[in-house]
């Protein structure tokens, strides 16, 4: 349907002298506003209330606190849309103050609010809260809701997370009221159509991400031709960070685009080897602000300590066209929340990779940042605004005013902390919601007369200086710092107009601090041998071809350094308020490859009270527990693997839950995500805690397409593992259990496991070592003909004397593998197994054959199994024979006992 904007001057003057109640205008106004905009107006309303997806007067069902239930009626309503609750003021002139705050003058309509008073002001943000109840009652979160005064104006509110959780002004909060005669613009006239046809289509990061990926693909472009001429990485990373703000102070105009650094670029061509002198004079001057003699006019002061080093590398021909077409994109139209991820992927050699870059959405960003900081946020501010127009309808402003201005103060210092902030993509959202937040406030301010105070804030405002992050690789920490101020900036100039900021327009705050989050010592020293030479291990990445099977194993020359640590302790946390993060998804077993056995060794020794089997990212979760406790912290959130709920890491939120000391307040127990260096699908686990006892929001994914992921939520206690309702974490094993179940065996290399033909010839070799082998895939599909050699329980001798040709073989395919690894059990027992489970193999004996479970999978099956075959590590056995005793396990009712016990592994159960 197409729009037919000739009659909107008919359309403005029609409605604004409109009166009477909104119950009989605002169907047609509605209506006629649908033609008018472009789009099929709402359709009749059916008997099946789930049948009615864009209708007027939408029935709803209120759960009330009582376990009662009751109606209510949305005005209209429209799927995955919006929520849209109409009102009508009236445009009677108020006589005094009591009229300002609240009632309205004689003669007007019982009930309505009188325009451009806070009477009327009230009522919308009544109107917001009603339209609000009902998006709640709903099966699912529009990311829209309307509210129209009929005739005057369309306020219009998004959340494009989805989780109902933060409706903000959309676009901002100088543009969020429609006004009758705003109709006249086709871009208000599209805006409001697409929030009826296509509302992703208006969001924000969505629009930006695309500009986004371009500009940090061009970056890469860039990057790989600087390094493949020879320059260092970190040499790199700086000058393109320089480069990177200078485009952008372009585009926002800190720097004039007539002379900039655009057209300085495009003067060049030819001329590169000039560039670098060129460009490092520009720095030097944006450094201390003054004229530009590349520029030819005055620069502001940039400071900050981007511009402390000027240093420029030379570019060719071809490098200078690559900077060219990055500086040639819209900067100011870059999204901080993900510029980051893609920047250090850009930078990052291991992490360009053919399958492009990615990165975290927004929104899921916003799941954990919005019950961890912005929420209690805004219960305070819902409770000060309240203070504030109760006493402003009771004449008593300056008061209202204070009120709202010790608000403002305590938001300008309420300090946030990530301790592992990567690139800063949890800070910049944070930043952005809390300046949204900022913007409220000053709002009501205006509202209440004291406009002078948004003129005094420059000096006292959400900025940069509140967000702290702890982040051990020096180039993410700096990229950390330029992404705050990047968005610190296209907020300043998205509300305050062509205001150039203060100066210096960066302000070196130090507060990336690049370290460890949770270690500190004195020194770091190479660990040596008794020969004094350096000791070093496999980098646990770098892979070479065996020279005897051709298959990958280890590169034993590509090495790292091992090293001690001297006078080792917990790492202290910059004091914050709240404390939210991504830490690395780094598993228990792990641990030793990615970080190196003295590291692993030392932090497990110094943070002693968690157990040595958690993942790493639970020493986060626990030193932000003694926070809460020691009441220096108000709330924490962490996204973590889902594993977080299984119970080698429960242990760690089970000690702290039992205590009585915090309190789960929101938690997703598994929610896709993106891992920006295999752009894989993982599945996380969020959790938000606090010191308040109570019950909790426990979100679980309802739908999944693409990005668009669909929360249900439910409210409850939530217990360690994560569920509401029974307690599964205080339940006890049974005695008579033990004994009689466990885990197969562990390879820790394949080169043992053999083809049919390969174990007939090890056969005929010598002594019988050769085993049948059982897979997980084989007890959920066809079985495939697999045996292992197995010399457990051995010694290099006996096992050489067993079987040489056997014995031979693992020396050519396991031998080299297990000589890199950093477990000394697995590197010096190399000829047996990782894990040789012997309290499984002893329950076996004398058993022809035991019933068998896949460790991970969809639909939890079990059976009997011959006792010849081997189970892998992917599998629990049960060393019984009894046919009853697997129709027990076989049951529903110990079915949903697994389930309900058990983890989660990409999705799907796991039975622990």
């Amino acid at each position: 349907m197409s729009a037919d904007s000739s009659h909107t001057p008919e359309f403005i003057k029609r409605w604004k002298t409109s009166g009477a109640s909104e119950r009989a205008n605002y169907q047609l106004f509605l209506a006629e506003l649908c033609a008018l905009i472009g789009v099929a107006g709402p359709e009749p309303s059916q008997d099946d209330p789930e049948k009615d997806l864009y209708v007027f007067e939408k029935a709803v069902t209120f759960k009330n606190g009582d376990g009662s239930t009751s109606t209510g009626r949305i005005d209209l309503y429209k799927k995955s849309c919006f929520v849209l609750e109409a009102k009508q003021g009236s445009d009677k002139t108020a006589s005094d103050k009591d009229d300002l705050f609240g009632a309205a003058p004689k003669g007007s309509r019982k009930g309505t609010a009188v325009r451009g008073t806070k009477g009327w002001d009230d009522a919308m943000v009544r109107a917001r809260g009603q339209a609000e109840s009902y998006a709640k009652a709903l099966p699912e979160w529009p990311p829209f809701l309307i509210i129209v005064d009929v005739g005057h104006v369309i306020e219009v509110f998004a959340d494009f997370s989805l989780t109902g959780k933060n409706y903000t002004h959309f676009p901002d909060v100088q543009s969020f009221r429609i006004k009758l005669d705003d109709l006249e613009r086709p871009e208000i006239r599209e805006r409001l159509k697409l929030a009826w046809t296509n509302p992703p289509a208006l969001d924000p990061a969505r629009i930006s991400a695309k500009v986004t990926r371009e500009i940090a693909e061009r970056l890469a472009k860039l990057t790989r031709s600087l390094e493949k001429a020879g320059h260092d990485s970190q040499s790199v990373a700086e000058f393109l960070m320089r480069c990177l703000f200078t485009m952008f102070a372009e585009d926002v105009g800190l720097l004039k685009p007539a002379s900039g650094f655009t057209d300085l670029l495009k003067s060049l061509k030819g001329k590169a080897e000039k560039f670098a002198p060129m460009a490092e004079s520009l720095w030097a001057t944006m450094d201390k602000g003054g004229f530009s003699p590349i520029l030819q006019e005055d620069v502001l002061r940039f400071n900050g300590g981007l511009f402390a080093k000027t240093k420029a590398l030379a570019l060719n021909e071809d490098q200078l066209t690559f900077l060219l077409e990055a500086a040639s994109s819209d900067w100011k139209d870059v999204e901080p929340a993900i510029f980051g991820t893609l920047l250090e992927q850009a930078l990052e050699a291991r992490q360009r990779h053919d399958q492009g870059m990615h990165y975290t959405p927004r929104t899921y960003v916003e799941r954990l940042v919005m019950p961890t900081i912005i929420e209690p946020l805004r219960e305070d501010w819902d409770d000060v605004r309240a203070t504030a127009v109760d006493l402003a309808r009771r004449d008593k402003i300056d008061e209202a005013i204070k009120e709202v201005i010790a608000f403002h103060k305590k938001l300008c210092d309420t300090k946030v902390l990530d301790p592992a902030c990567g690139s800063g993509n949890f800070l910049y959202v944070t930043m952005e919601l809390m300046k949204r937040l900022e913007g409220e406030v000053l709002s009501l301010l205006a509202d209440l007369g004291y406009d002078q105070y948004i003129l005094e804030i420059e000096s006292h405002t959400v900025d940069p200086h509140q967000f702290l992050g702890i982040e051990l690789n020096p180039r993410a920490a700096v990229i950390a710092e330029l992404v705050l101020w990047i968005g610190y900036l296209q907020w300043h100039f998205k509300t305050r107009g062509k205001t150039m900021p203060a100066q210096p327009v960066l302000k070196n705050f130090k507060n990336i601090e690049c370290r460890d989050a949770i270690l500190t010592w004195d020194a770091k020293v190479l660990k040596v041998d008794e020969h004094g030479k350096p000791v070093s291990r496999w980098d646990g990445v770098t892979t070479k071809k065996h020279p005897v099977t051709g298959e990958d194993v280890p590169d034993d020359t590509a090495r790292v350094e091992v090293f001690e640590y001297k006078n080792p302790r917990k790492a202290e946390w910059p004091q914050a308020d709240f404390i939210v993060g991504n830490p690395p998804f780094i598993g228990t077993k792990r641990m030793r490859a990615a970080l190196g056995d003295g590291y692993v060794i030392t932090v497990r020794s110094k943070v002693s009270e968690i157990p040595d089997s958690v993942d790493y990212v639970m020493y986060w979760w626990e030193k932000a527990a003694v926070l809460i406790e020691n009441g220096s912290c108000r709330r924490f959130g962490f996204i973590t693997t889902n594993s977080i709920s299984q119970s080698f890491n429960r242990k760690v939120l089970s000690q702290w839950l039992d205590k009585g000391k915090i309190s789960i307040k929101f938690a997703i127990k598994d929610h896709p995500w993106a891992d920006s260096e295999s752009a894989a699908g993982v599945r996380i686990a969020m959790t938000v805690a606090d010191a308040q006892n109570g019950d909790g929001e426990l979100a679980e994914v309802g739908t999944e397409n693409g990005e668009d992921v669909q929360l249900q939520s439910r409210l409850g206690r939530i217990s360690a593992d994560l569920n509401i309702g029974l307690d599964f974490t205080s339940t006890v094993p049974l005695s008579g259990n033990l004994g009689i179940s466990g885990m197969g065996v562990a390879l820790h290399g394949a080169g043992f496991i053999l083809t049919p033909e390969e174990a007939m010839r090890f056969r005929m070799s010598g002594k019988g070592v050769i085993r049948k082998y059982l897979g997980g895939r084989d007890l959920l599909q066809i079985p495939r003909e697999r045996y292992l050699i197995d010399f457990s329980g051995m010694t290099e001798s006996e096992s050489r004397s067993a079987n040489s040709d056997a014995f031979q073989h693992v020396i050519n395919h396991v031998k080299p593998e297990r000589d890199q690894n950093q477990r000394d059990s697995i590197r010096t027992l190399w000829w047996r197994f990782g894990w040789e489970r012997p309290l499984l193999r002893k329950a076996l004996i004398g058993v022809k054959r035991y019933i068998a479970t896949t460790e991970t999978t969809l639909q939890r099956s079990f059976q009997f199994v011959s006792a010849e075959m081997l189970p892998d590590h992917m599998i629990i056995a049960f060393a019984l024979e009894d046919a009853f005793v697997l129709g027990v396990l076989s049951s529903k009712v110990h079915v949903k006992w697994a389930l309900a016990t058990g983890g989660t592994l990409v999705g799907s159960p796991r039975y622990n």
